[in-house]
């Protein structure tokens, strides 16, 4: 059986092969090397490590891209490799627990082609609270790249808006313009309409059931239509995961996300409710 979008820790423990392959990226904005540390400290067994700046984003061109564009292709397909990454090989990743930014190496591995993923439903957390083993050595690095192949989830550009809705996943006080943060602007792409990505979860960070998300996004209009975006492409590809646990498929991530739409000051930003 292949699992494409979640898994529970019951689940990994008792199917897991010995060709699965485990990656764990917890991570904080406040303190960036914060999850590298804890994973030197105890993490799932086999687990390797994925850090959000280094190894789930390319290199920020100031005034041009937003805070975390996706990497180069080839230097991500050689990072699956490294990790044991091959088509049909089982790939679960997990972070602390919310989910959004294991949700964004969910998308990278689907980007290049590679279904066999899903996220750990309550991620790190999850597995402590039900006391299964944890181990603080790091796994063996694997030699070769992974192939190119047709993506899965696709990216999508301001060029690609027209005739699209977008759906913003950032908190509501944000998409109001109310309190930004991290970006030197508030508000949000006109048109845009608000879906935080929180509201996919229930209080111990599972995703709510498949009926209920999709009445969370099937007023936006056919999935295929959507394009998601947040701050910097991070947690929108929690919507994206969301949107195909409620069997809604085809939604597009906008990477550069709000951070990217600010660098061109033509760009017209509202504030205020949709």
């Amino acid at each position: 059986m292949a699992f494409q979008t979640i898994i529970t820790p019951e689940q990994l423990l008792s199917e897991r092969d010995p060709d699965w392959v485990v990656i764990d990226c917890r991570f904080s904005l406040n303190d960036p090397d914060a999850g590298q540390r804890e994973y030197a400290e105890a993490h799932i067994p086999g687990a390797f490590y994925a850090h959000l700046n280094r190894d789930l984003s390319g290199r920020i061109v100031p005034g041009s891209t937003g805070r975390h564009p996706i990497p180069e292709a080839a230097d991500f397909r050689a990072l699956m490799g490294s990790w044991g990454a091959r088509p049909g090989v089982q790939v679960v990743v997990y972070d602390h627990g919310p989910g959004a930014i294991a949700a964004r190496l969910w998308w990278l591995f689907r980007h290049h082609g590679h279904a066999s993923v899903a996220v750990l439903e309550g991620g790190y957390q999850a597995w402590i609270g039900a006391e299964l083993p944890l181990s603080a050595d790091a796994p063996a690095v694997h030699e070769g790249t992974y192939p190119e192949r047709a993506p899965i989830a696709r990216a999508a550009t301001p060029a690609e808006f027209g005739g699209a809705r977008l759906v913003d996943a950032r908190s509501s006080e944000r998409y109001r313009g109310d309190h930004e943060p991290i970006d030197s602007r508030a508000g949000h792409i006109p048109g845009a309409a608000s879906r935080p990505f929180g509201d996919n979860l229930d209080d111990d960070w599972h995703f709510l059931p498949p009926d209920q998300l999709r009445e969370r996004f099937e007023g936006l209009g056919p999935a295929a239509d959507q394009i998601h975006y947040c701050g910097s492409g991070v947690t929108a590809a929690h919507n994206l995961l969301a949107l195909e646990i409620a069997g809604l498929y085809g939604a597009r991530l906008y990477v550069g996300s709000w951070s990217d739409w600010i660098t061109d000051p033509e760009h017209p930003v509202a504030t205020g409710d949709e």
